[in-house]
């Protein structure tokens, strides 16, 4: 029964390596598809938050609603947009702006997080796919030798460098996703923070002693 399941098992390889070699170079289209669109996305709602916190205070200290609108509204950014919300829910008082703001923010989350977590996936697991696309292929090389003898060990390392480049293709991939997941981690968690820090500003101009 063990050498039947074992003989099964074998009759994968008859696939080759070269499907993985394919899923490989999807998923690098993928990552860098990701990539593009996170890249401009981020660019669309970058914001200058020193300028912009420092001209948010000065018309916070005004008081000029209208003033803030217009400020906040130039920008789709997260850091001015939360203040939008917390002025639509100022008349329910204080706390209702606090936590219409810190909600926005959760719920904004979501969109700041898009895709970026395919390409954590993708780094962390591209180099076993290629590891597994290497493996398949230096199981097809002893078994061109075993049918093969007189080919000698010429036989195997062809076979085998053949593998290896599964491998080093799930490196390629995995390399840059990793790289672009890290650097897309600290935009996220740079507009929370800001944000975060626009909603003590505002709660603490706007919210009555």
């Amino acid at each position: 029964m063990e050498f039947s399941i074992v003989q099964k098992l074998l009759g994968i390889t008859l696939l080759g390596s070269a499907w993985i070699l394919w899923l490989l170079i999807g998923l690098s289209i993928l990552s860098v598809s990701i990539m593009i669109e996170r890249f401009f996305y981020f660019r669309k709602s970058d914001i200058n938050f020193p300028e912009f916190s420092e001209k948010l205070s000065k018309v916070l200290l005004s008081g000029d609603t209208t003033e803030i609108v217009k400020l906040c509204a130039q920008s789709p950014a997260l850091e001015s947009q939360v203040v939008l919300r917390g002025l639509e829910h100022q008349a329910r008082g204080p706390r209702a702006m606090e936590e219409s703001m810190l909600a926005y923010v959760i719920s904004e989350r979501q969109n700041l997080d898009r895709g970026i977590v395919i390409l954590g996936t993708l780094g962390n697991n591209a180099p076993f796919i290629g590891l597994f696309g290497t493996v398949l292929g230096i199981i097809i090389a002893f078994q061109d030798l075993a049918r093969n003898p007189a080919g000698g060990p010429s036989v195997v390392m062809a076979g085998i460098s053949e593998a290896l480049i599964a491998t080093a293709v799930g490196l390629m991939v995995a390399i840059p996703a990793v790289i672009a997941f890290n650097f897309f981690q600290r935009v996220v968690k740079r507009h929370i923070s800001n944000s975060e820090a626009v909603v003590k500003v505002v709660m603490a101009h706007l919210a009555p002693r």
